[in-house]
Order: C-alpha cells, then sequence, then structure tokens
C-alpha cells in the first residue's frame, strides 16, 4: 500500500515570517509547501495546492479593506499586501470547496472573516507588542473558549486561557461574517479570538499566535497536530 504523506500548505507575506510556522508544523510531523506571493502570484491554484492535505493561513500584514468595502482608515497605520490577500484568499476558497482542514492564525483569521463576507476593525488600540524597558513585550489577555467549539476538543479542554495578543486589527459580532460561529472571544473587551465554519469538517480560526509556544499554554500545540492528523486523513481519502 502507497503512504501518502499530508503536505500542509503554509501561506506567508516572505521566508522569514513563515519560519515559526514551518518549525511547529515539521515538529507536529507534516511536510510543509510555503507559498509567498513572490513567484507564486501567477502560478494556477490547483498547481499551488495539487497534492495538499491541509491550509494554514498565518499572520502578517493588514487586510486591504477594499475586500471589505471599506476605504482605508488614514489614521489606523496599516500595512497592505494585496498580492498576498489574493493569493491566500484564491488558496483558501480552493480549500474550503473541497473541505480541507484549515487552520486560520491571527490575519488568517481576520482573512477568513473577509472571504466569508465579514469586515474589520480597522485599528483596535492596545493589543499589540510593548516596549518595556528597551525591550519589545508581546501583549497578553485572558480569552474564553466555548465547550462547543471543534478548536476545544482538538486543545484538549475549553474555559479561560492567557493568551498573547500581537494585532492591531480584529472584528467583534458586528463585522462577523454571519456564516462564521464565535468560538472564543477576549473576556475584557469582547473582541473574537476565536471562529469556526459550521458548514465545514474542520475550519478552525484563532486570533492569537499558538505558534509563539512560550506565550501560550502547552495545549495550543495540539491545534498544529491536529491539522496535521486531519490532513494525513484528507490526503489517504482523496488519494488515487
Amino acid at each position: 500500500m502507497l503512504c501518502h504523506m499530508a503536505i500542509v500548505v503554509i501561506t506567508s507575506s516572505g521566508a522569514k515570517n513563515a519560519r515559526l510556522y514551518v518549525e511547529v508544523m515539521e515538529s507536529a510531523g507534516a511536510a510543509v509547501r510555503v507559498l509567498i506571493p513572490d513567484g507564486h502570484s501567477n502560478v494556477a491554484t490547483e498547481e499551488l495546492m495539487r497534492g495538499t492535505g491541509g491550509l494554514l493561513l498565518t499572520g502578517g500584514p493588514d487586510i486591504d479593506p477594499a475586500l471589505y468595502g471599506e476605504v482605508p482608515d488614514p489614521d489606523a497605520g496599516l500595512d497592505l499586501d494585496r498580492p498576498l490577500d489574493d493569493l491566500e484568499l484564491r488558496v483558501l476558497e480552493y480549500a474550503l470547496d473541497r473541505d480541507m482542514p484549515v487552520l486560520a492564525i491571527c490575519r488568517g483569521m481576520q482573512l477568513l472573516n473577509v472571504a466569508f463576507g465579514g469586515k474589520l476593525i480597522q485599528d483596535v488600540p492596545n493589543h499589540k507588542s510593548q516596549k518595556i524597558d528597551g525591550k519589545w513585550e508581546p501583549a497578553s489577555h485572558t480569552i474564553y473558549l466555548a465547550p462547543g467549539a471543534k478548536a476545544a476538543p482538538v486543545i484538549g479542554m475549553a474555559g479561560l486561557f492567557k493568551v498573547n495578543s500581537l494585532h492591531h486589527q480584529g472584528l467583534k459580532e458586528a463585522q462577523r461574517a454571519p456564516r462564521l460561529m464565535t468560538t472564543a472571544y477576549e473576556v475584557e473587551d469582547g473582541l473574537i479570538e476565536g471562529l469556526e465554519s459550521p458548514e465545514h469538517s474542520w475550519v478552525i480560526g484563532l486570533q492569537c499566535h499558538p505558534e509563539r509556544q512560550d506565550e501560550v499554554p502547552k495545549l495550543f500545540g495540539n491545534l498544529f497536530q491536529g491539522l496535521h492528523e486531519r490532513a494525513e486523513s484528507f490526503t489517504s481519502e482523496f488519494a488515487v
């Protein structure tokens, strides 16, 4: 019997940004394929996704507000990368159409919301790293993950978790795409910290950065293991 190694696609603005995600996925036993806008923008989606079993959408620059029907707020300090938006939206559509497992982190979760027709808050204060005594310290806060979330059995439990906070954009219920379900939120201000698609088997979005393993509970590493396992199931199911 042929053994089909599951390949997980990791999208990123560049190779440096992808490094931590590659490390955690390879530690979980997955083979990875990194897609960046340079060199991949003109390649057909089917070609980019050939033989893959899972998709990891990573953190990175801000999403172009034009994609959710708004003009950029000049005070929001936006850092845009439209080629990355376009690349991620098409590989995400490919994955969703096939019910491929998707893990969407930080910007990835925001992109998931935009792809489903939602909007974003262009600038959220007090959620980014701050400089303390000359050193950058990631902000942190407490989130509540609902017991009904698909992420809960993957992580190993639901409830309250202290996690890192490295984003300056986000969403609340008013911006959420109606087809997505809120599975986690920030206890203090109600910002959405988790999104999932009820229409798909395994589409999990989280606002925090679990790949920065020292800044989140150890259990969050199970998300990468879970994505790898689902990618293996997907690959063996569709292997010919």
